[in-house]
């Protein structure tokens, strides 16, 4: 089977771990489809090769795939999801040990809206590229702290640099952190039951649930949205953050309902946080992003 993944050392290494868990499987590192500074453009480029039929299945880091998907593909299997925490790497034990007015590292404004409503005197700051640049940033001194998914330095083998995982209700994660989503087209029954054999149901659901959130709030990757379910037997657990950049307006809200049905279960959280103000909030990050 050939498989498409952006060319990063963190995709090349999930792809492979897929790859093993399928008995095999050919890499085809897909390009960019879009201009710098459009997040999307990876992951064009992985759909671009399936619909071009230059590979039978594609594999995301599941947050970073948009609710709206091309037609002709689908979302055939999630394997077994890793820790979806956000990691500070830095200085400090733990959010509060962190020292006054510290320069922390980040591009995403979902972890600049919770580190700021948690932390009002923390020095926010830009910051982009892959694993490897960011660490080596902090690592020369021109910041702090920085925030990276737990999942993504467990994968690259970099656990030993977590100082400590930020809890939800701090930091609640992004919609599919710690997931990896398999992606086929839809006409293709024999890459989609090859996808499903690695298939995790929980994994499934907590990611329909959240993937709902984003889909009727419609956030988009700029969006400083935070949604996190985790299925507990018969129940799923979902929370949600919508806040604004600068840190100083916010709603968390969390609710329990059933495993079975995860979409409902996105969907009366939506209808909460909307209930809340969480229409007016995003509005308003928009304008600040």
């Amino acid at each position: 089977m050939r498989i498409a993944t952006r060319g990063s050392v963190l995709a090349l290494t999930q792809a492979r771990w897929v790859a093993e868990r399928l008995g095999g499987g050919e890499l085809i590192e897909a390009g960019a489809d879009g201009e710098p500074g459009d997040k999307s453009r990876f992951v064009r480029g992985v759909e671009r090769a399936l619909l071009d039929c230059e590979a039978e299945l594609g594999v995301h880091s599941a947050k970073d795939l948009p609710a709206e998907m091309p037609e002709g593909l689908e979302i055939a299997a999630v394997p077994k999801r890793e820790d979806p925490a956000d990691a500070w790497i830095g200085s400090g034990s733990s959010l509060e040990d962190v020292p006054e007015g510290a320069r922390v590292g980040t591009a995403s404004l979902r972890r600049r809206a919770q580190l700021l409503a948690a932390r009002p005197d923390l020095r926010v700051e830009e910051l982009h590229g892959n694993v490897d640049t960011r660490l080596r940033k902090l690592a020369e001194g021109e910041l702090d702290g920085i925030v990276l998914a737990a999942a993504g330095l467990r994968r690259l083998g970099r656990e030993s640099e977590i100082g400590f995982a930020l809890p939800a209700e701090q930091m609640c994660p992004a919609a599919g952190q710690g997931a990896l989503a398999l992606q086929v087209r839809s006409d293709d029954a024999e890459a989609g039951d090859a996808a499903a054999a690695v298939n995790d149901l929980s994994a499934m659901r907590e990611l329909t649930a959240e993937r709902t959130v984003v889909a009727l709030l419609q956030a988009t990757c700029n969006t400083p949205l935070g949604v996190h379910a985790q299925v507990d037997g018969d129940s799923l657990e979902i929370e949600a953050f919508v806040g604004l950049p600068d840190g100083s307006e916010w709603i968390r809200d969390r609710l329990e309902g059933h495993a079975e049905e995860p979409s409902l279960a996105g969907a009366e959280l939506t209808q909460r946080l909307l209930g809340a103000g969480a229409r007016d909030i995003l509005d308003c990050a928009e304008e600040q992003a």
